[in-house]
């Protein structure tokens, strides 16, 4: 478990969804784990920090690497590793450019992303109880983030002026500050409702706000400034855990999970897509597979005719 804690919560987040997204295996993970550790070290060596990185430096790093009397197929994996993880750090908007794009690496396969079941989810959301102010934002958190299938920058950087309970919207802000508007179900808005309420928020809110913006903040923290991206994804992770999904459960998950039940509900995938803020409807689509292929699974367990005879 320490070993684990030793790692940046970016590069964490990054090997959940591997795991959990990208369906890499364990050993693929552990890998990855290993490489990233090395490099790690190697950033600390030249006195940077993982997000102060340039292209440059990842040049020196391959050729360090490619230097090295490791197998040829081990440099590759390694470099892979580094090159996926700022590509994901890019996608989560943690940084604004990303400085292994050029580089020349074998790319990471495709892979399906995984849903909880709907029983999982309504697991995860019954570990929140109680009514203090802790126990309504942390609901309201997960309400919304399955509720709207909304990224976690999205949900920690709502404002006041994007709720509007009485219509059950949401104002939310993706990638490259393109607004959006994505309703709320009658769940996530009870749970916003709740929070926003006086035995709620404003039970965080601080005699004074230590930062500009903080006091516009739709989430807050204990200490009553605006809740953090690394703070969501510990509720998350927390009540993960308690409702025995260690490993298998980020904020990704939550927004995979709402795609793929509303298709699976019969949700048109262009509605999807205008949920999810994809650009591209080809990004939508691979929640179609993922239906068809829970569909397949389902079929072949069920149907007397379906099922495979061995021979």
């Amino acid at each position: 478990m320490a070993d684990r804690s030793a790692l940046p919560l970016e590069v964490e987040e990054f090997l959940t969804w591997l795991a959990v997204e990208r369906g890499r295996s364990r050993n693929t993970v552990s890998a990855y784990r290993r490489d990233l550790r090395a490099y790690l070290a190697w950033l600390a060596e030249q006195d940077l920090g993982l997000l102060e990185v340039d292209t440059a430096v990842l040049v020196t790093y391959v050729t360090v690497q490619q230097r090295s009397p490791r197998a040829p197929a081990s440099v590759a994996r390694s470099l892979v590793a580094v090159r996926s993880l700022y590509r994901f750090l890019v996608d989560e908007e943690v940084l604004d450019h990303d400085p292994g794009a050029d580089l020349d690496v074998p790319g990471v396969p495709r892979g399906l992303p995984k849903a909880l079941t709907e029983q999982e989810v309504a697991r995860l959301l019954d570990q929140v109880t109680g009514d203090d102010p802790v126990a309504r934002r942390d609901r309201a958190v997960l309400e919304v983030l399955y509720g709207t299938g909304a990224r976690i920058s999205e949900v920690v950087g709502l404002s006041l002026r994007d709720v509007d309970l009485d219509a059950a919207l949401l104002r939310v802000f993706g990638k490259g500050a393109r607004e959006r508007v994505v309703p709320l179900g009658r769940f996530a808005r009870q749970a916003l409702d709740d929070w926003l309420g006086p035995s709620g928020r404003a039970a965080l809110e601080p005699e004074r706000w230590a930062r500009r913006g903080d006091a516009e903040a739709v989430l807050l923290n204990q200490r009553g400034g605006r809740l953090s991206r690394q703070g969501a994804w510990g509720i998350v992770r927390r009540y993960g855990e308690r409702a025995g999904l260690a490993g298998r459960l980020s904020p990704h998950v939550l927004r995979h999970s709402c795609a793929t039940h509303m298709i699976d509900h019969g949700a048109d995938i262009r509605v999807v897509q205008e949920l999810l803020g994809h650009a591209s409807l080809s990004t939508t689509q691979i929640y179609t597979q993922v239906s068809t292929e829970r569909l397949r699974a389902v079929y072949d367990g069920a149907h007397p005719r379906a099922r495979r005879v061995d021979r």
